[in-house]
């Protein structure tokens, strides 16, 4: 085992030079955050190099340095490694570093506390968005009793809140109670307005009794329609009427999720056919734990991502800018 005797010293940026072949990359929005986490925490980690001020760890920090305008880093000089050992070692650091798991559960608690602290500073600086902390956060207290999550105890002799056809007006989003095969439904929850994204979860086709009702306390109603008394032929034109209108009222190139029950599915894409004029992925969502179910119990749901019109996607979903790391489960 070898232990070298390490020093930093400062170097300018200038100076340095990244591996011509690096297999690493770093996408411009880890980059802002590796800029950001220096803005907070400071310099805290030296770059690697070889006596030729080549980088061989550090091309990330490197990158930002250059982006918040740092003219001098510090860095280690390696200068005893063979030029085989060099290059291993550039994929090794990588490669090792990806390696490393997170206890879910302590992560979670740690986030939990800098929420709470006055830190002065973003808690997105430790490199973990905001959308990532809430689920983690939410998954932690799944089991704790939540008072806003209970339903009052209602009167059946009072009259409803919402009746058919009210529109709330929730900040900047509306909320419409209406039948939503019907044109006059998203002509006044639209406004005139188009979207260019839709998330909907129709119902599946499926009685609730059976299907999603398990042996809980808490029983969900059947719905209004499509709750399992369509014939497969109905059910199709159902979903054309539906998701057509959905369509009507989307730009063109807006992309469309629509969630399946994989006993549907083949009314789904039957109907997407019609309505949509590309069928661009179908994702699952792999759920945390299994279902109802006879011979397998269902842990996961289907997702069919679908395209209006001809023209590019709409990139509502930030693709390449985590990346190219996500997939489709």
């Amino acid at each position: 085992m070898h232990i070298r005797d390490l020093k930093v010293e400062m170097v300018s940026v200038s100076a340095l030079k990244p591996y011509a072949r690096n297999a690493h990359t770093h996408s411009k929005k880890q980059l802002r955050q590796i800029a950001e986490s220096i803005k907070v925490f400071g310099w805290t980690n030296p770059i690697l190099t070889d006596a030729n001020n080549v980088v061989m760890a550090g091309h990330g920090r490197l990158a930002a340095a250059k982006l918040v305008g740092i003219d001098r880093v510090p860095i280690i000089r390696i200068d005893d490694m063979t030029e085989a050992q060099k290059r291993a070692y550039i994929l090794a650091d990588n490669k090792l570093a990806e390696k490393a798991g997170w206890d879910q559960e302590l992560l979670t608690l740690e986030l939990q506390d800098l929420l709470e602290m006055d830190l002065g500073f973003e808690v997105t600086a430790t490199g973990i968005e905001m959308g990532e902390i809430d689920v983690l956060i939410e998954g932690l207290s799944d089991d704790a009793d939540d008072d806003a999550d209970l339903l009052p105890k209602v009167d059946p002799a009072l009259p409803p809140v919402t009746q058919p056809g009210d529109l709330w007006q929730l900040d900047r989003h509306r909320l419409l109670c209406a039948d939503a095969t019907k044109a006059a439904s998203f002509e006044k929850l639209m406004g005139g307005e188009q979207a260019e994204l839709v998330f909907t979860d129709p119902p599946y086709n499926l009685p609730i009794n059976g299907h999603v009702s398990g042996l809980g306390a808490c029983k969900h109603s059947e719905f209004a329609m499509a709750s399992g008394e369509m014939t497969e032929a109905e059910f199709v034109r159902f979903l054309e009427k539906t998701l057509g209108l959905m369509a009507a009222h989307s730009r063109d190139g807006a992309i469309q999720f629509v969630c399946m029950d994989w006993r549907h599915i083949y009314e789904l894409l039957t109907a997407a056919r019609t309505v949509y004029d590309e069928f661009k992925n179908l994702c699952v969502w792999a759920k945390t734990n299994g279902g109802m179910g006879s011979l397998y119990r269902a842990q996961h749901e289907l997702v069919g991502v679908f395209k209006k019109g001809s023209a590019a996607h709409i990139n509502n979903v930030e693709l390449g800018r985590h990346g190219r790391n996500r997939t489709n489960l």
